[in-house]
C-alpha cells in the first residue's frame, strides 16, 4: 500500500470525525426490485465511515435521471447542496445504521423533464402555464418557473439474512429564488425574484402532486416518503442554497399532513452582514486573513464558507487559490498558514482549508472540532 492512499483513507476517516473503521468481509445479498418484478445480486459494503454516512449498495446504479441536474440548477454549489443536503435531512427519516443508500432509479429522463415542463406545454407538467399573449415581463411576474429540478434518492433495508429490498424515497424539489427571462431572442437577461412566501407556497402545492404520482409508480405504493423542499442561489452566487422545509409522507398514505422547518443556511466570509451571529466568525476570518497578508501575498484572494445549523456555526471551508511556484514555497505557507489555523478560529470549530493552483489542489490542512493539532496534507509532495 503506498503512502498517498494511506493519506487518502486518513483524511477520509479525520474529516468523518472518527477513527479508521475495520475491514471486514462485504455482504451479497439478493436485491428485490418491485418495479420490474425481479431479483438482483447486490454487495453491501462492510466498511461505514461513520453512523452520519449510508452504506452504499454496488455495483453502483446511477440515478435514471442522472445529468439533468446539471443542466438544471444554476452552480455547481447548488448541484451538490441539492443532493448532499437531501441526504442529510434524509438521515432524520432512515436510519443510516439500518438503511442503505441508492441513487433514485424510479424517476427517469423522460419523467423528470415532462414533470419540469409548463402545465400547457405538457399534461403532466408541474409549473404554472403561460399563454401565448402573455408578454416575457407577464410571464416572470405572474407565471414563473417555481420548480427546476428532481432529485431522487432510495433506502433499502435488508428483509432477511440475504434480501434488500427498497424501503424509503426520499425526493429533493429544487426551487427557484430567481427567475430568468428574456424579453427578446438573443437579448438582455432579466431578474424577477421569487420572495420566499411565493417559494413556499407554490413548493408545498408541487410536492403534494409529486406524492400522488409516486404513489402511482409501480414499487412506490405503499414506502414512506420525505420529501425536502430546496431554494436554490442565483447565477453569480458562490455559496450554495439550502433546504427550508420537508415532509414525511407515511407508509402507503398519498397526502401531506404536516411540514417541519429547515435552518441551515450557508453564509460566505468575509461578508458585510451585520447580523451578530456572524461577527465573531467574520472578525476571526479577517484576522487569519489579515495575518497571512503581512507575510505571502502570492495568492488571488481568500474566501470561507461557513455552515450554520440552527444559527450556529458547524464548519467553515476556506478556499486559497495561489500563484505559487516552487514546493518549498508551498510547504512553507501551509506551514504557517495552518498554525494561524489553530490560533484565529474557535477550538469547538471544524475548519477545512484547501489551498489550490492552476495544477490542482496543493495543500490541504483540516483543524477538527476540540482537537490540538491539525491534520496537514501537501499533494504530489
Amino acid at each position: 500500500m503506498n503512502r498517498r492512499f494511506i493519506l487518502a483513507m486518513v483524511v477520509t476517516a479525520m474529516l468523518a470525525g472518527c477513527s479508521l473503521p475495520s475491514l471486514t468481509k462485504d455482504s451479497t445479498v439478493v436485491q428485490t426490485n418491485q418495479s420490474k418484478d425481479k431479483e438482483e445480486t447486490t454487495i453491501i459494503p462492510s466498511m461505514q465511515i461513520d453512523d452520519q454516512y449510508y452504506r452504499t449498495l454496488l455495483p453502483y446504479k446511477e440515478s435514471a435521471s442522472r445529468g439533468l441536474i446539471v443542466s438544471n440548477i444554476n452552480t455547481k454549489y447548488d448541484v451538490k447542496e441539492a443532493e448532499s443536503g437531501l441526504l442529510r435531512l434524509s438521515q432524520q427519516a432512515f436510519d443510516p445504521d439500518t438503511y442503505y443508500f441508492q441513487e433514485g432509479q424510479y424517476l427517469d429522463k423522460d419523467t423528470v423533464t415532462s414533470w419540469l415542463a409548463r402545465s400547457n406545454q405538457d399534461p403532466a407538467g408541474l409549473n404554472p402555464k403561460a399563454t401565448k399573449s402573455m408578454t416575457p415581463t407577464e410571464r416572470a411576474k405572474k407565471a414563473p418557473i417555481y420548480l427546476a429540478h428532481i432529485v431522487e434518492q432510495n433506502y433499502l433495508q435488508k428483509t432477511g439474512k440475504n434480501k434488500v429490498k427498497l424501503a424509503g424515497v426520499s425526493i429533493g424539489l429544487a426551487l427557484n429564488s430567481i427567475y430568468y427571462y428574456q424579453k427578446e431572442d438573443y437579448g438582455a437577461t432579466y431578474e424577477e425574484p421569487i420572495d420566499q412566501a411565493t417559494l413556499d407556497k407554490e413548493g408545498k402545492k408541487i410536492a403534494a402532486q409529486v406524492v400522488k404520482r409516486l404513489r402511482q409508480m409501480d414499487g412506490l405504493a405503499e414506502v414512506p416518503i420525505m420529501i425536502g423542499l430546496f431554494k436554490q442561489q442565483s447565477r453569480s452566487d458562490i455559496v450554495p442554497g439550502t433546504y427550508f422545509a420537508y415532509t414525511d409522507v407515511g407508509q402507503g398514505s398519498a397526502k401531506i399532513t404536516e411540514w417541519k422547518k429547515v435552518n441551515e443556511k450557508y453564509v460566505q466570509f468575509p461578508t458585510s452582514d451585520t447580523n451578530t451571529k456572524y461577527r465573531d466568525i467574520n472578525e476571526n476570518f479577517n484576522n487569519f486573513k489579515q495575518d497571512i497578508d503581512k507575510y505571502f501575498s502570492n495568492y488571488t484572494n481568500i474566501i470561507g464558507t461557513g455552515f450554520y445549523q440552527n444559527s450556529k456555526i458547524q464548519k467553515l471551508d476556506i478556499q486559497i487559490p495561489i500563484k505559487f511556484y516552487g514546493s518549498s514555497e508551498i510547504i512553507g505557507f501551509t506551514q504557517y498558514m495552518a498554525g494561524e489555523v489553530m490560533d484565529q478560529f474557535p477550538k469547538g470549530l471544524q475548519v477545512e482549508v484547501n489551498v489550490t493552483s492552476i495544477n490542482g489542489p496543493e495543500a490541504l490542512v483540516v483543524k477538527e472540532a476540540n482537537t490540538d493539532e491539525p491534520y496537514i496534507h501537501i499533494y504530489n509532495d
